[in-house]
């Protein structure tokens, strides 16, 4: 147990493990807001994160993308990148629930049904990445420098840390003004909270619901280039390790809450650093679910486990 480096720079591993979290917490939100409407836990949201990030990195190859550009370069590199990502991460998702899930849903299929379903289309996906794309980690160029900002104390915030929390955390705000301000988001939490009585008052649920696969879709997008730009490469498989830890810290936050998202990634984050600090890298998938099963059997909703249905403004 490497205490002393832990505490020695407790600091820098937290700014760490914030930044790392805060791509879960963008990944967990798709995860909750699907959950929170339809109690359907959408297990193909990683490969909707998965296409984003091969987007980014198309949309760079097609821009001409190289090392180190001048700032100008890097800005419209990141705002196509973004607009890419979530373009077609959004597209993806709305895909994947008219496909899959919604004639399930006029059926009225049992939950294991939607699950498997969720399952086998999370396996296609990506399978037929790894057979189009090939099964080697494809690399990105270098358009975003690692630069340090400010350091507080001996602990040093880069751009990219900052970039990454910043933006999930607006992310989700917005988010949350969304769902609980205007007249969509009303909708939304109408057919989360009982979806017979929304479509009795005149809510068209089909379209919320695909309404809510959009968002979700638009925030995996948005994670997809923030983990591009932190990590610089992707693969066929991306999202299913990411995809369990975006999950858990739903579940870790309370799934179906949207605030429970971005405090279960980050939280998440924090601990992966952590444990990883304080043994061996491989273990932090390990100290990842033992807190969450510490967490549940306390807290089985979660820390904050409020619905999206009874969500309040």
């Amino acid at each position: 147990m490497n205490f002393d480096e832990l505490f020695g720079h407790l600091g820098q591993h937290t700014v760490d493990g914030l930044a790392k979290g805060s791509i879960y917490a963008l990944v967990a939100l798709g995860y909750t807001l699907v959950y929170g409407v339809l109690k359907l836990i959408n297990f193909a949201h990683s490969e909707v994160f998965m296409v984003g990030t091969f987007t980014v990195l198309g949309v760079w190859s097609l821009l001409g993308a190289t090392d180190n550009p001048a700032l100008g370069t890097v800005v419209l590199l990141l705002v196509a990148g973004l607009l890419g990502a979530a373009v077609a991460s959004g597209l993806t998702a709305v895909a994947v629930e008219r496909i899959a899930y919604r004639r399930l849903r006029r059926l009225n299929a049992p939950p294991l049904i939607f699950l498997i379903t969720a399952i086998g289309l999370s396996l296609v996906m990506s399978e037929a990445f790894g057979l189009w794309q090939g099964r080697l980690v494809v690399g990105a160029p270098n358009v975003f420098q690692r630069e340090v900002l400010f350091s507080v104390g001996g602990t040093e915030v880069t751009n990219i840390q900052l970039l990454t929390v910043f933006a999930a955390v607006l992310m989700m705000v917005g988010l949350d003004v969304f769902i609980n301000r205007t007249r969509y988001g009303r909708g939304v939490r109408a057919v989360a909270q009982n979806p017979d009585t929304a479509a009795l008052m005149g809510v068209n649920k089909d379209r919320v619901i695909a309404l809510i696969f959009l968002l979700g879709g638009l925030l995996a997008g948005a994670a997809a280039l923030l983990w591009v730009v932190r990590y610089g490469n992707t693969r066929f498989n991306v999202g299913f390790i990411l995809g369990l830890k975006a999950f858990t810290a739903a579940v870790l936050g309370g799934i179906g809450n949207l605030r429970g998202a971005l405090l279960g990634g980050l939280l998440l984050g924090v601990v992966e650093v952590y444990a990883a600090t304080l043994t061996q890298s491989n273990w932090e998938d390990v100290a990842a679910f033992i807190v969450l099963v510490i967490v549940l059997l306390f807290r089985p909703t979660g820390l904050l486990g409020e619905s999206l249905g009874r969500a309040r403004a």
